[in-house]
This record gives C-alpha cells, sequence and structure tokens, in this order.
C-alpha cells in the first residue's frame, strides 16, 4: 500500500471518538465517559490516525473513561516504531491540545498543529487574537496574523517515584490567528439557539428536569443545577440571561487559533494543513452511520477487539475504492450501490445479475472487473476476481 498510494507518515491526523454499548454493565475496558452523543451507556474510546489523502493508518482502543489527551503518546510511539518514520507532525483539535502532548511531541523532536481555544485561552492570548493590528487579508474568504513566541510556558506531568508531579516547561512556538466573517455570522447563529433554548429554560425551568442543556444553562445567571438528578433547585429564585456572558463569548465570533512546533512554515499552509482535519471527523461519521460501528452488542474483550477491526478494515477498503474512483462517490453512495448488487442462479452454470449503475462500471473500469454484463458463468465470475487481483498485484510492483 505505501508503494501503490504513496502512503506518507510524517504528517498524520488524529483524533478520538467513542462508541456506546447497549448495556448499562461496565468493566475495565467499557466504562462510562463523556460521550460524544450524550448517551449515558458505557463506552470505548477509540483513537484514529490518518494518513493527509484521507487513508486510516492505524486504531487503538482504550476504556472509555479515558480522556481524549491521554491516548495521542501511546499511538505515536507505537505508529513511529511501526512506520520507522524519523519525525512526524501531528494535526489534532484542541481536546489533544495539552502540556504533555506538547512537551512529548517536543522531547521526541516530532512537531504538531493542535488548535487552540480562543474563549478559554488566557488575557494575553485572547487580547492578541482580537487585536486588529497584525492581520493581513488572504483571499476573500478571511484575514490571517501570527508570531513567534520563544518561551511559552507549559504545565506537564511527570511520574517520579510513582507519584505524578507537575512540571513546567518552556518550548518555542508560532501562534496564528485568523478569522472568517463566515465563521462568525455561523457562530452567532448558533449562540441564538442557544440562548432561544435558555430563555426557554427560565420561562419553564420545570419542563427541563432530568434534561437540562449545559450549554445553554452556562447563559443564566443565578442557576443552580442539581448534578445527579439535572433537576433545576432555585425554581423560584429570579432567573435572568447573562448578558455580560453573551457579550463577552460574541468578541471572539469568527476568530480561530492554532499553535504549532512548525516556525519556519508558512502560516496560511499551517492553516491549510489544518483543515485536512476535517477528513477524520468525516470518517468517523462514516463508521458510526454508513459501517454500524455502534451501538456495539459484543461483550467479551477479544469480541470487541474483533468487532472494531473489522469496522477499521471496512473503512480502509471505502477509502481505497473511494480514491481509485478519483472521489467521484462518497463511500455512502459506493456501499449503497454494492448492497444493489446481487446474482441469481438461473440455471445450472449461469447467474443473473440484476443491477448495475454508474457505481459499477466505473469500478468496473477501476478494478478490471465486468460486472455490467446481465448474464455470467461461474468460471467468468471467477476469472473476473481472479484478474482484479492480478491487476491489484501489478500496480503494486
Amino acid at each position: 500500500m505505501v508503494a501503490q498510494y504513496n502512503r506518507e507518515t510524517n504528517l498524520v491526523y488524529y483524533d478520538v471518538t467513542n462508541y456506546y454499548f447497549e448495556t448499562e454493565i461496565q468493566d475495565q475496558l467499557r466504562r462510562n465517559g463523556c460521550s460524544k452523543e450524550k448517551r449515558k451507556k458505557p463506552l470505548v474510546q477509540m483513537g484514529l490516525l490518518m494518513d493527509k489523502e484521507s487513508l486510516p493508518i492505524m486504531y487503538k482502543i482504550f476504556p472509555g473513561n479515558t480522556h481524549d489527551s491521554q491516548t495521542l503518546m501511546p499511538m505515536l510511539a507505537e505508529v513511529k516504531k511501526k512506520s520507522k518514520t524519523k519525525r512526524i507532525i501531528t494535526v489534532a483539535d484542541k481536546g489533544l491540545n495539552s502540556g504533555d502532548n506538547i512537551v512529548f511531541n517536543t522531547a521526541l523532536g516530532d512537531g504538531y498543529i493542535f488548535s487552540k481555544s480562543v474563549r478559554g485561552a488566557g488575557v494575553d492570548f485572547k487580547e492578541w487574537v482580537i487585536n486588529p493590528t497584525g492581520y493581513s487579508v488572504i483571499g476573500s474568504e478571511y484575514r490571517l496574523k501570527s508570531k513567534l513566541v520563544p518561551d511559552v510556558k507549559i504545565q506537564f506531568n511527570t511520574v517520579i517515584g510513582g507519584t505524578k508531579t507537575k512540571k513546567t516547561a518552556k518550548v518555542e512556538q508560532r501562534w496564528i490567528a485568523f478569522y472568517s466573517e463566515k465563521y462568525a455570522i455561523r457562530a452567532k447563529r448558533k449562540r441564538e439557539e442557544v440562548l432561544a433554548k435558555a430563555a426557554d429554560m427560565i420561562k419553564n425551568p420545570a419542563k427541563y428536569k432530568g434534561i437540562v442543556d449545559y450549554g445553554a444553562a452556562g447563559y443564566i445567571k443565578n442557576l443552580k443545577i442539581d448534578k445527579d438528578t439535572g433537576e433545576i433547585l432555585n425554581v423560584e429564585d429570579f432567573l435572568v440571561l447573562d448578558q455580560d456572558r453573551i457579550a463577552e463569548d460574541a468578541k471572539y465570533d469568527g476568530y480561530y487559533a492554532i499553535i504549532t512546533s512548525e516556525l519556519d512554515s508558512d502560516p496560511e499552509h499551517i492553516v491549510n494543513m489544518y483543515r485536512g482535519l476535517w477528513r477524520i471527523e468525516d470518517s468517523f461519521k462514516i463508521t458510526k452511520s454508513v459501517l454500524g460501528t455502534r451501538p456495539i452488542y459484543v461483550n467479551k474483550e477479544n469480541h470487541i477487539n474483533a468487532h472494531m477491526l473489522i469496522c477499521f478494515i471496512a473503512l480502509l477498503i471505502g477509502r481505497i475504492i473511494e480514491r481509485r474512483l478519483n472521489g467521484k462517490y462518497t463511500i455512502q453512495k459506493i456501499t449503497d450501490t454494492l448492497q444493489k448488487v446481487a446474482c441469481s442462479n438461473i440455471d445450472q452454470n449461469i447467474w443473473l445479475f440484476d443491477h448495475a449503475d454508474e457505481v459499477t462500471n466505473d469500478m468496473n473500469n477501476a478494478f478490471g472487473t465486468d460486472f455490467g454484463r446481465k448474464r455470467m458463468t461461474l468460471q467468468e465470475i471467477k476469472c473476473n476476481f481472479s484478474q482484479s487481483k492480478s491487476d491489484h498485484n501489478s500496480q503494486q510492483l
């Protein structure tokens, strides 16, 4: 695959998702955690590494209560060992942006491109981002600026004598900020939806017992919620929208930030590399919807691992087919077509194929098969597969 698809592991995309089980039982692997889908079910975490061509590289399963940021280091250590890549640049979102991961990457001589929350950053960082000085207009879509910061203080954990201890290291980073009017409009629209929910919570607090929207609750002053039951405890108190919080959040609409170890790279190039992260999020959507990875019904650890391996291989095959068809069709479209392709035995050695469309036609061209014909003998079907395998091997050579 490395030779045929020009696979490179010097730039990888990484993200974490979780899959829930149709059970209430927990064990060492299936644990209650922070569900991406707000499910109150035991979970497993899955870290996925992908190359810049959207082809999955490897995955790893973790207990469901493992924090996203704790999954990156073992993944990188394993992929470096297997691929023998000397230096890897990891692209990930802010959930992986931890002091431990930054120091780990730096210590190994690797690189990182992490997004950074503007609203949750320190005062100096936030003021630098929203300060209009230094921004350049890039095309018609956004404005961008960057700066080198030679002595960023990073807190990280280390274990000394069996005890976890916090330490501080200094690293050199490039900070990149960019602003998009399109993102600003989208952020404002999403906040308005949340504020509408918050206003309804104020008006009808009893309606939200046990199903509190904590995003909306954050915009309500004086609100107290029972963490165990989700019940609003101070229904009779004077509840109002927090106008100061609303105004503060609005200041950062449309602004995004990235921190990176790649000091000499063009900032616009860094932003373009980061934008490729959406492909791994798309891969998670595919596994959960098209491939039906969740919910998981098996319960033994070896069965869970087998289930996840099958789904990973299916995702890889889907991505390869997608690429061999030059991105003309999505995995959803390819899967829908393949599910319709079937044949019936109408005579002793004659099989009738009852579905063909543009996808099967293009797959015939790409893989050397010939399933556009209505009737085929068993020998012709076997020759089809044999020829496809032969073509595949010759391309690898």
